[in-house]
């Protein structure tokens, strides 16, 4: 049985892994009393300690636009604890698996971005994941990166599909930003691809190549399609809503303190391949989580 440690145990993906990474061994779920991420001495000697097989990261600094003025917590958070545990992995002999983003991006491109493409970040945010993927790179021999997008769930604190779930309670009229694209993520779909990829590490007989992996669920949507989406799932699962109708507005009509890269979506061709299994279609893990959080309310 393989000795997996999990960061971020608390947030949306890491409540998700807690359950399917269950299959693969002991999974000592780390919370932040237990590791400090602003303190990369703590991080080596806690995991030092534990002396797992796999660390699988799924901890982040995520609020976008506090990132902007919270510039140093921000760092410590997504770039020097996973240089930290790359370190660590690397002295122990340890796979490290760590979740990135699509804001490692500009956001210009129009066709889906793949694992190799030139990186831009535009805000803070993206900035500091992207030295935390650099960090790992340089420090660690074993490593998954798997970058996501537009990621909801259940589980963790609000995310878009509750946000417009509780606005939709509460009003008539949502306006919504319409010129953003990316593929809406369901946390439970990428737990399980995370799984599925330490599945085939612990088997070895089909070890992924260390890298760089791309996946969210499949097809593609702006914020206000996906908008639209929620809403009309759930509608027919008889959600109290009172939401009748929903403008499109430009992101400019938005403006906040951090800037979104307009395009997210990512070419998902390499891990499908390597996985030999297709990403599900974004409305169909809508529905899905829907209902799963219908019965958690």
């Amino acid at each position: 049985m393989s000795k997996i440690v999990l960061t971020g145990v608390t947030g949306q993906v890491g409540q998700e892994l807690q359950q399917t990474l269950s299959s693969l061994g002991e999974v000592i779920g780390l919370k932040r009393h237990q590791l400090d991420l602003t303190d990369p001495l703590s991080i080596e000697e806690v995991i030092s300690q534990i002396k797992p097989s796999i660390i699988v990261n799924a901890a982040a600094y995520t609020a976008v636009d506090q990132a902007e003025t919270e510039v140093k917590l921000a760092n410590k958070i997504n770039a020097i604890a996973p240089t930290a545990m790359a370190e660590v992995a690397e002295k122990i002999g340890a796979t490290l698996v760590h979740i990135s983003t699509d804001y490692v991006f500009d956001g210009c491109n129009h066709t889906p971005y793949q694992e190799e493409d030139d990186t831009n970040p535009i805000g803070v945010y993206g900035k500091s994941k992207l030295l935390g993927e650099e960090g790992i790179i340089n420090n660690c021999s074993r490593y998954l990166i798997l970058r996501t997008a537009w990621v909801y769930g259940c589980r963790g604190h609000g995310n878009f599909v509750k946000t417009m779930l509780r606005l939709g309670a509460e009003r008539e009229e949502i306006r919504v930003v319409a010129d953003q694209i990316g593929s809406p993520t369901w946390s439970y779909d990428i737990a399980v691809t995370i799984t599925q990829m330490l599945a085939r590490e612990i088997a070895g007989n089909s070890v992924l190549p260390t890298g760089i992996y791309h996946f969210t669920n499949s097809g593609v949507a702006s914020w206000y399609d996906f908008a639209v989406a929620i809403f009309a799932e759930a509608q027919q699962l008889g959600f109290s809503l009172k939401v009748k109708q929903i403008v499109p507005i430009s992101t400019a009509e938005y403006p906040t303190p951090a800037q979104r890269p307009a395009y997210s979506v990512l070419n998902k061709t390499k891990i499908t391949k390597a996985l030999g299994v297709y990403p599900p279609y974004w409305r169909q893990s809508l529905q899905k989580m829907l209902v799963q959080w219908q019965s958690l309310i």
